[in-house]
């Protein structure tokens, strides 16, 4: 159901999504579609809440798989690029839903750019022993590169490999990154 649900409100956005299509693409009724969910906004934020965590726990796995911070930022470009490139376009409902403006919506989006730049301070503030508030500004700047970038990639139809981009935009935070002075 959730695939389904993904389908069509990737398709049609929250408001032009209707529980009785999501019914009939994910092969139920629509009474069993709301035993699962009482309303579309709850099936909503579910798959939203589902998609965060995946990208959250892409995002801070990449953080975390290596010491090397040139490698760490290589690998959460990449991990970044490889969110937005997936198959289900689920980037279109974490970062191009139609309730955007909603406080629900926006506060769980809030809490992912939260979290991911709170852990990429985390290791700028340990190694630069950079101020926190500065830290995280950085962390918030790494993080809205990735994003940003990766989101234009994805309208380039292909013409640019998703290798080669995230790895334009990983040297581009490297040599910006590597230049504050690390501390021992």
């Amino acid at each position: 159901m959730l695939n389904a649900a993904l389908e069509v409100f990737v398709a049609n956005g929250f408001h032009g999504a209707a529980m009785d299509e999501i019914a009939e693409t994910a092969h139920v009724s629509k009474p069993v579609l709301y035993q699962h969910f009482p309303s579309k906004r709850e099936l909503y934020m579910a798959l939203l809440d589902s998609h965060l965590a995946k990208l959250t726990e892409q995002m801070l796995s990449a953080l975390n798989s290596t010491s090397d911070n040139k490698e760490r930022v290589q690998a959460v470009m990449r991990a970044y690029y490889r969110f937005i490139a997936g198959d289900d376009q689920a980037h279109r409902l974490v970062f191009e839903s139609d309730l955007i403006n909603d406080p629900d919506v926006s506060s769980r989006l809030e809490t992912f750019n939260k979290t991911f730049a709170d852990a990429v301070a985390h290791v700028i503030a340990e190694d630069t022993k950079l101020p926190p508030l500065e830290a995280q500004l950085l962390g918030r700047g790494l993080a809205g590169m990735a994003q940003v970038s990766a989101r234009y990639w994805l309208e380039t139809d292909g013409n640019l490999d998703l290798d080669v981009a995230s790895d334009l935009i990983y040297r581009l935070a490297w040599r910006g990154i590597s230049r504050f002075p690390k501390e021992s």
